[in-house]
């Protein structure tokens, strides 16, 4: 996977993905980077779900249909929130728990349509042990919050 450099992500601007569910009743966009950094998570629900996912601010992303298709699931602090589609069970975005402020900070890269991603560059992430590494992790609280930068 390409290695991008921050001051690299930031001169490129954001651009506009767009995704759903399988099935296609959810459907959203989300301005990021085209060069998008995934977390992928070892949790208990991530690792049976595969997830992985990179965050963005709450302002960047708009749900565009299927909110009534939506359902959520939640465990132990009840704090993330694991939205996924009533139809097919894809769950495009979520709630992480690292990031409780924004509506949908996680995303689905896998959820993306085609054509506008330029590069991934994958961080594992220890959920096993997360408050540790959350509390280690230089920047994955602010990952969630508009800058002047990410608008």
């Amino acid at each position: 996977m390409a290695h991008v450099e921050e001051g690299q992500r930031k001169k490129q601007g954001p651009v506009r993905h767009t995704g759903g569910c399988h099935c296609g009743a959810i459907r959203f966009e989300v301005w990021s980077a085209p060069d998008l950094h995934i977390f992928n998570c070892n949790c208990s629900i991530c690792t049976k779900k595969q997830n992985r996912h990179f965050i963005v601010p709450k302002s960047h992303f708009t749900l565009l249909q299927g909110s009534e298709n939506t359902t959520t699931y939640t465990f132990n602090t009840h704090t993330a929130k694991h939205t996924f589609c009533k139809t097919c069970g894809v769950q495009s975005f979520y709630t992480p728990r690292s990031n409780p402020d924004g509506f949908v900070p996680g995303v689905a890269p896998h959820c993306l349509d085609p054509g506008t991603v330029k590069s991934l560059t994958l961080e594992d992430f220890c959920g096993e042990t997360w408050e540790e590494s959350v509390r280690k992790h230089p920047a994955i609280r602010s990952m969630s919050k508009s800058t002047p930068e990410t608008g």
